[in-house]
């Protein structure tokens, strides 16, 4: 098993549109990136804590490639907003992948380059040694799912989603 450590706005969103994949096994919604021990979501969401929502995707490389969950990151977020995604604003909310060694180093150097052709514009996303990963609140976990009629997830979270399966549809989990 894999897991990448990724930051690309809200981690509902991140985390919805990884659960439709298939050979993704876990996806934890959490924080990384700061320097305070176990910070809370209401810490988090002042901007000060230096953390950035994230998501820890853990899969199985026979089954997905890194380069699928890496390409399919730069299409469920726009990676040329600088510390923001549309209306959430703050570094919490920052484009950044974590990188655990020097071979994720590369493969997310790799996929950032990738995306720089896709993306019209400067990508701004960071390339940071990975910190402690904190779990977020089991609030945040699967949000998506146990809250589908919630207003921010219809209006942001299904194009998400929906743009992940349209372009990784080999991919996407049957049912």
């Amino acid at each position: 098993m894999t897991t990448f450590v990724l930051a690309g706005g809200c981690f509902w969103c991140l985390d919805a549109a990884y659960r439709v994949l298939r050979g993704v096994t876990s996806v934890v919604s959490g924080y990384t990136g700061g320097e305070m021990p176990a910070p809370t979501y209401e810490q988090v969401c002042t901007g000060r804590t230096g953390h950035a929502e994230a998501v820890a995707v853990s899969f199985d490389s026979d089954v997905i490639p890194p380069e699928v969950i890496l390409d399919a990151y730069f299409t469920m977020h726009d990676p040329r907003q600088l510390n923001r995604q549309g209306n959430d604003i703050g570094t919490q909310y920052r484009s950044a992948m974590f990188f655990a060694d020097d071979g994720q180093r590369r493969l997310f150097e790799a996929a950032r380059d990738r995306a720089s052709q896709w993306w019209d514009g400067g990508v701004v996303t960071t390339i940071e040694p990975l910190g402690e990963f904190f779990p977020a609140e089991d609030e945040h976990q699967d949000f998506f799912a146990n809250n589908p009629t919630q207003g921010y997830c219809l209006a942001v979270a299904v194009p998400k989603v929906s743009k992940v399966r349209a372009r990784f549809a080999d991919y996407i989990l049957a049912g």
